[in-house]
């Protein structure tokens, strides 16, 4: 009956499925962000950003997390790097030195979405890689989440 169940046991653990993939996608990463819009809405500005510097699900999955940085520069949210919460985006440079935060800002000026790409580091893999930003304004704040590409 032994051989039995470890026979069970081990066809049970070929026939399941891969693990998921360990990068988040741009498409997974503008569904995110669509729920962090729908939670900031919906809950407010202080209970949102609790929630995305919280570092869970259904903001932060593998190497997509929501950020928010506010119209005064500051960064209020950051699922990935909490350690940013609360420092100014000026002091934040990208992988390759260039200024990132006031970018981040930028990309929502006059318009409601926005796009930023840059070298950041991903926390998955440790590593400097390039990623897309998708943003989004609200309110006073910019809350964007990105996607990590390793071409």
């Amino acid at each position: 009956m032994r051989h039995k169940a470890v026979v069970l046991l081990l066809f049970t653990a070929i026939s399941l499925p891969a693990p998921a993939a360990t990068r988040g996608t741009p498409a997974e990463a503008r569904a995110m962000l669509a729920k962090a819009v729908e939670r900031y809405r919906a809950a407010g500005r202080t209970q949102a950003f609790a929630d995305f510097n919280a570092g869970k699900a259904p903001f932060k999955d593998r190497d997509l997390y929501v950020f928010c940085i506010g119209m005064d520069g500051i960064t209020h949210a950051n699922g990935g790097f909490p350690r940013y919460v609360g420092t100014s985006v000026n002091l934040i440079t990208d992988a390759e030195g260039h200024p990132l935060g006031q970018r981040l800002i930028e990309s929502v000026k006059g318009k409601e979405h926005g796009e930023v790409h840059y070298h950041w580091i991903n926390p998955v893999t440790h590593k400097a890689e390039p990623k897309t930003a998708f943003t989004v304004k609200l309110g006073d704040d910019v809350c964007g989440v990105g996607a990590y590409s390793p071409d």
